[in-house]
């Protein structure tokens, strides 16, 4: 079937780009999988676009825009031409995931809004404005992984929000050297700014203790986040439930790993790796 090909590209792609976190796991209920991998691949596909080497941003732009208009035709059902190439096979799995799980297309919007975003936007002058930014391009995926999996709760949407909020701070602190190299820098100026921070250091690679005293304060909101949405894993049943431990466990984890070594990352970008898998599936089970 056309609709089974395309879940099985989406899959291949969300394997692809397997990161820190679970995305479409074993744990996760059999029959979501293919919906979630559906959900990544769009973003995944997406966040590409926004980041392709050299383009001008123009050309990114375009190219968004031209992913929003394939979604809002995938929404409404119509065919997106291109054969076999992965767009269409997304596109493809994901109008159907939407028709079936009647998925807010407005979610979807919010994910191109911030890469579009990352297109335009180096810096962030507040907290609460890359707050913003999160709530656009981390929030959306756990609303959609909810409502795929039957979940329709505000109060669980509200907690999935603060872990997916984390999850993506954690990613930019430990991400700080990468970004950097892009010329992006997602700690909030106003909290560099008071702890002394110079990007003058950055440049240079060098962990100072101002801006490790900028990273500890923003990792310990981003710490105070994962703490507020901990029971989103409480409220949901199955193998979700386990599925959300998972990917809770291991966002803390690197949270922890970047606060032992002092958040230098230009000597080394701590990872999730096989003994972290073992040690998080014991934890999953002895949750308290």
């Amino acid at each position: 079937m056309v609709a089974d090909a395309a879940y099985a590209a989406c899959l291949r792609l969300a394997r692809q780009h397997y990161e820190n976190f679970p995305v479409a796991s074993r744990l996760m209920p059999p029959a979501s999988r293919p919906h979630i991998a559906a959900i990544y691949a769009f973003a995944r596909m997406a966040d590409d676009i926004a980041d392709e080497g050299d383009d001008p941003p123009e050309f990114r732009l375009a190219r968004l825009d031209g992913w929003r208009e394939c979604l809002h035709a995938a929404a409404a059902g119509r065919p997106v031409a291109g054969g076999n190439d992965d767009a269409a096979q997304v596109f493809t799995a994901l109008s159907e995931t939407m028709a079936v799980h009647s998925l807010d297309v407005t979610l979807f919007d919010d994910l191109l809004s911030a890469f579009r975003q990352d297109v335009v936007t180096t810096r962030y002058e507040t907290w609460e404005r890359l707050l913003d930014y999160c709530r656009r391009s981390a929030n959306p995926i756990g609303r959609l992984v909810l409502a795929v999996t039957g979940y329709r709760d505000r109060a669980l949407d509200l907690r999935s929000d603060s872990v997916c909020t984390a999850l993506q701070l954690t990613n930019f602190w430990q991400d700080l050297e990468r970004d950097w190299a892009k010329g992006r820098l997602y700690v909030p100026l106003e909290i560099a700014r008071a702890a002394g921070a110079e990007e003058r250091d950055l440049d240079a690679r060098r962990m100072t203790p101002a801006w490790r005293a900028a990273l500890h304060e923003v990792a310990d909101r981003t710490r105070h986040l994962f703490l507020d949405g901990r029971s989103v894993a409480d409220g949901v049943t199955g193998r979700l439930k386990w599925e959300l431990r998972a990917t809770w466990l291991g966002g803390v984890r690197i949270l922890d790993r970047l606060e032992a070594i002092e958040f230098d990352v230009f000597r080394h970008r701590p990872a999730l790796g096989v003994t972290d898998a073992a040690a998080i599936a014991g934890r999953v089970v002895v949750w308290r």
